[in-house]
């Protein structure tokens, strides 16, 4: 029965990630299409983020405010 459960919350977990990815598609689509930002502006950003520790990243975000 266990086993069961782990399959079902793995379902559940592909079916979040599939929507949060389409979510962010989405909004990355709409920002490129007004002109507000560029494919190669994403590109750059996800390139320092991942670069970053989670600590680093925490660090900027508090900078900002």
């Amino acid at each position: 029965m266990n086993d069961i459960d782990i399959i079902s919350q793995l379902s559940d977990l592909k079916e979040i990630d599939y929507r949060n990815t389409l979510a962010i598609a989405s909004i990355i689509e709409v920002l490129v299409d007004k002109g507000i930002i560029n494919r190669n502006d994403i590109a750059i950003k996800a390139k320092q983020l991942d670069s970053m520790s989670a600590e680093e990243i925490k660090v900027m975000r508090t900078k900002r405010y």
